[in-house]
């Protein structure tokens, strides 16, 4: 997710815990069961009943926020992506929230197609190789099997802003965040083009998009002062 943002901040460059997880309710207390005392056959008078006494509660169980091993355990994409990003959004330092990110990162890889992935290598190695129209190309097949990949726009927008193309790249870069608002990598992309490009308007908006998603990340926060006092002056 973050290729484009490196690729941007070293084309622009300088610009400058664990999860909650979702509460488990605690066991309910057991609601009071009254009982009437057994009449005695012989007794002829009525039985008096016995006043209903409510168990003591049970303490509420605490919930245990998710390992991520656990989230990365988990076998349904979009649930691990949402634990993922909450966590992320909920990282207590910079060192934790790389690390998700990381896990982030490697959950977005796979496109669910190999023809897809193995296309995928091949751009990555043309991109390498600085043949942008063949990674352009081989990333147009990807997007035809696999028009949700993320990774496959996100990549060919980083081409297409290496190669001074930023209309398309802006393009690519809002197809990721349609698909996926969360993508913080697409946002910060989104941000520093729209700075070069004078719309500082957009770029504070796109600034903050990403670091709502990932807070601790903190390669955007000289950017998002610098853009608040362009943008809205200084604080009276």
């Amino acid at each position: 997710m973050r290729a484009l943002f490196a690729a941007l901040i070293l084309t622009l460059a300088p610009l400058g815990a664990a999860l909650h997880a979702q509460d488990k309710p605690g066991t309910p207390p057991n609601k009071g069961s009254g009982g009437m005392i057994g009449r005695d056959i012989l007794d002829s008078a009525p039985p008096k009943p016995m006043d209903k006494v409510a168990p003591p509660k049970k303490a509420e169980a605490k919930p245990e926020p998710r390992s991520l091993e656990a989230i990365a355990a988990e076998p349904d994409r979009a649930k691990r992506l949402d634990a993922l990003f909450a966590a992320l959004k909920a990282a207590p330092d910079k060192d934790s929230a790389k690390s998700i990110a990381d896990r982030i990162d490697i959950a977005l890889a796979p496109s669910g197609s190999d023809t897809a992935d193995v296309l995928m290598g091949r751009a990555a190695q043309a991109a390498q190789g600085k043949d942008y129209e063949l990674a352009v190309q081989l990333l147009d097949g990807v997007l035809e099997i696999a028009p949700d990949h993320l990774e496959a726009w996100n990549k060919r927008a980083t081409i297409f802003y290496q190669q001074q193309d930023y209309a398309d790249a802006l393009v690519d870069l809002r197809q990721v965040v349609a698909r996926e608002p969360r993508h913080y990598g697409a946002w910060s992309g989104i941000a520093i083009i729209c700075k070069e490009l004078g719309d500082e308007k957009h770029a504070l908006e796109a600034v903050r998009k990403a670091l709502a998603a990932y807070p601790k990340f903190d390669q955007l926060d000289d950017m998002e002062k610098t853009l608040t006092l362009t943008v809205e002056g200084r604080p009276i």
